[in-house]
């Protein structure tokens, strides 16, 4: 099918005092010290004066199941093999050695431990290999899948689990459009992952758009449009499921994909301070560019004022250039 043809107009149905002490965290690995579990965060008081409704009204029953989901783009995790034919120097794919890989495998994994997190979503892992590397070092998530691309050096999402696995569905092949109506695909995988949680169906959404590098700002605001439908036809597919979507966005709130995804998302973060949720340093100031999101009415609540970002003093975190974001969520059964 050419690329600018438009198929079938329906798509493929397959879907927390305000200081920050979870963020004492000894930037695990840094210093081999060990990780460091954070703790639950208080629901708190609202930090803005136009604090959202993040759980449209339903309150959060505090003997009610806690998740802790996070998203974090551990930047770059190359395996030791060379699939292009050119790797290292200045070419795009890395070739580490395996104490390099070792070494980076080992921090990362301290760093996601130390986040106490339950779903963990990944950006930027190159293969398998390189998933099973990182695996060894978090042992507490027996479950994971790997949204491949299928495309040599190619750096994809995943999702980490300590709750089992219901369902894997892959949204790289579907057609999603730009503003001018041109067809294009995600840049990486929409990974879906549907997970079994105390008996309550999550989906989690792993995502990665399209980089500012030689940018194609349609497709980046495609690819969050898309996004966006995909998981409100998933809370009707699965009314009683809690559906979250996260990762590396490659965009600001205010901007258009973003604005995109707000018509009719939560993004939690929306009851922090911008002071507090910069996840990437670029010309000289944070930026927010990896979020949170949770679905409308469904089978859990953002717990109000948890949202936080892991990052060490100078930014970015285990290793990675990017801070790890995190929030809480109370599981609210149908």
């Amino acid at each position: 099918m050419s690329p600018l043809t438009r198929p079938p107009s329906r798509f493929r149905r397959p879907r927390w005092t305000l200081a920050l002490w979870g963020l004492v965290l000894t930037v695990a690995g840094c210093d081999g010290a060990s990780s460091q579990s954070l703790p639950v965060p208080d629901a708190g008081a609202c930090v803005q004066g136009n604090c959202p409704q993040p759980d449209s009204g339903t309150p959060v029953d505090p003997a009610g199941t806690r998740v802790r989901i996070a998203a974090f783009n551990v930047h770059r995790l190359f395996d030791t093999v060379c699939d292009t034919g050119a790797c290292g120097g200045s070419n795009y794919e890395e070739l580490p050695t395996d104490a390099e890989f070792e070494a980076q495998v080992t921090r990362l994994g301290q760093a996601i431990n130390a986040l106490n997190a339950d779903i963990v979503m990944l950006e930027e892992v190159e293969t398998q290999n390189s998933l099973d590397g990182l695996l060894r070092k978090v042992p507490r998530f027996p479950y994971s899948k790997l949204g491949e691309t299928y495309t040599k050096a190619s750096v994809d999402v995943a999702i980490l689990s300590v709750h089992p696995i219901l369902e894997v569905r892959s949204h790289r092949n579907q057609y999603i459009y730009r503003p001018d109506g041109s067809a294009t695909r995600f840049s990486r995988d929409l990974l879906e992952v549907h997970l079994d949680v105390d008996g309550t169906r999550v989906i989690a959404f792993a995502a990665h758009f399209r980089s500012k590098v030689d940018d194609d700002p349609g497709r980046r605001l495609a690819e969050a449009t898309a996004s966006r439908d995909i998981l409100l036809e998933s809370a009707k597919e699965f009314p009683g499921a809690m559906i979250v979507l996260g990762g590396d966005l490659n965009d600001v709130p205010g901007s258009e994909p973003i604005n995109a995804l707000d018509q009719a998302l939560l993004r939690v973060a929306r009851d922090r301070p911008d002071s507090e949720t910069w996840t990437y340093f670029y010309s000289g100031r944070g930026q927010a560019i990896d979020h949170l999101y949770l679905a409308p009415d469904g089978g859990g609540v953002y717990v109000p004022g948890s949202f936080r970002v892991a990052r060490e003093p100078t930014g970015g975190y285990g290793g990675s250039d990017h801070g790890a974001v995190y929030a809480d969520f109370a599981l609210t059964p149908h």
